[in-house]
């Protein structure tokens, strides 16, 4: 029997279709809540310590057209994020973060929760050296906050420190786990902290982070997203934090970002 010119035609056009949304999928996917903003070291809890931080950021400026229906976008909103943490052992540190986020319009919202496991096999000696290690990253989000619900991360940790100076580099890949999203190709982005001691428990420095879309083909500079913040670490005092003012260096990033994290004593 001879194929129907109009039939070919439409499943051409339905074979494009499907291209261009599972493209769609691939370039929105790793649209995410930002509930933390920093750059892992070698700091880790003693076996059977406990430790509570809080991470808040704000986007005076930013993203408000939405990368995927019903996402919430980054503009004008405010995010604050408990993590928990528990020392198990001299390498090993188990934590939970616990995300909300706080719209314009003041409504709140418990965005879901994310487990993780930091192994440090190598940390920085007395005096100064390198240290290195990995953290592991299961999360479950509401839709509103991430596309895949379920998502993973394995963040690698690489640096060097001593009295004065603190260099750290966390290449990371992400992985989508939700039914319909390409787990083949993670995605990988990497931040990068530089800080230089100015007086007893005090550092300033930069942290620059960049993300860079999926492994198997970078995202064009448009898409992509990269962001750097000069920062300052004060690690004296009955709460000790970091602060950070960032600046976005490409179309895909926010324009301004103030971030800071606190240290709970308990």
């Amino acid at each position: 029997m001879k194929k129907s010119p109009y039939r070919s035609k439409k499943v051409s056009c339905l074979r494009a279709g499907l291209c261009a949304a599972l493209a769609l999928v691939a370039a929105s996917a790793r649209a995410e809540l930002e509930d933390e903003i920093q750059v892992y070291t070698d700091d880790i809890n003693k076996p059977g310590q406990f430790g509570l931080e809080l991470h808040v950021n704000t986007t005076p400026d930013g993203r408000s057209q939405a990368d995927y229906p019903g996402e919430v976008t980054p503009e004008h909103g405010t995010r604050l994020t408990a993590e928990f943490s528990y020392g198990l052992s001299d390498t090993f540190e188990a934590g939970l973060y616990l995300p909300t986020n706080f719209e314009s319009n003041g409504h709140g919202d418990l965005a879901g929760y994310k487990l993780r496991l930091k192994w440090m096999p190598l940390k920085a000696p007395e005096g100064g050296g390198a240290f290195a290690g990995v953290n592991f990253e299961w999360g479950n989000l509401q839709q509103r906050y991430s596309q895949s619900r379920q998502a993973a991360e394995v963040r690698t940790i690489f640096g060097w420190r001593n009295e004065d100076w603190l260099v750290s580099v966390n290449p990371t890949f992400g992985f989508d786990l939700s039914p319909g999203f390409d787990r083949g190709n993670p995605n990988f982005d990497v931040g990068i902290k530089v800080g230089r001691k100015v007086a007893d428990g005090v550092m300033l420095g930069g942290e620059y982070y960049a993300d860079f879309g999926g492994v198997k083909h970078f995202s064009p500079w448009n898409e992509q997203n990269h962001t750097l913040y000069v920062t300052a670490d004060v690690d004296k005092g009955p709460l000790p934090f970091n602060i950070g003012i960032g600046r976005g260096l490409s179309p895909a990033a926010d324009n301004w970002t103030v971030k800071a994290i606190f240290e709970v004593p308990i």
